[in-house]
């Protein structure tokens, strides 16, 4: 069967699918909007507007995605933002409610640095980042900007240092050292 047939033939079922079980696929994640923009293409005739979304997506329990789209509409921006958002979620190490270890990162002119927290303490970050954080399920963590604070620049260096936190079974494997070693700093012995 030639794609474009089979693709056709996923819509209809997709649309023939009782309204119940596709809320009940998509009310495992939650959304947060975190900026909507005017934005403007200059063009021959004048200017074209539309708005731009930024959308933070997330299932609170170590799954978390960002989306960024534009539309003619503030609705159609936010819900394709949702879509890509959807589409592109990855996977973050959280242990204990904060993240394994500190790491800092540079995205464009945005320096980021995350440090993990006592429990206790809460999430310390800005406005731009606390939803990306929230929805990626970590309860404790400090951030702190120290470059631009671009809301697009500050978010993907987020999603960039989720990149780069590794498990702590990572760090004791790359060591060959046990986990326990590896915490508690006991002396390993080469033989």
């Amino acid at each position: 069967m030639p794609r474009d047939l089979q693709k056709d033939d996923e819509d209809r079922e997709l649309r023939r699918r009782p309204l119940e079980t596709i809320q009940e696929s998509e009310t495992e994640f939650e959304e947060n909007v975190v900026e909507v923009r005017r934005v403007a293409k200059v063009v021959k005739g004048g200017k074209n507007l539309s708005f731009r979304a930024i959308v933070v997506v997330g299932n609170r329990n170590g799954k978390v995605g960002l989306g960024v789209a534009s539309g003619r509409e503030v609705v159609d921006a936010i819900r394709k933002a949702s879509n890509l958002a959807k589409r592109n979620m990855i996977d973050v190490n959280v242990v204990n409610d904060t993240i394994p270890h500190a790491v800092e990162v540079k995205f464009d002119s945005a320096r980021l640095l995350l440090k993990p927290a006592a429990p206790g303490t809460g999430i310390i970050a800005s406005n731009t980042a606390r939803p990306a954080l929230e929805l990626a399920g970590i309860k404790n963590v400090l951030c702190k900007s120290l470059g631009s604070n671009t809301p697009l620049s500050i978010l993907r260096a987020v999603f960039k240092a989720f990149d780069e936190i590794k498990p702590p079974e990572y760090y004791a494997k790359l060591r060959g050292i046990s986990l326990r070693q590896l915490f508690h700093g006991e002396e390993v012995t080469k033989q």
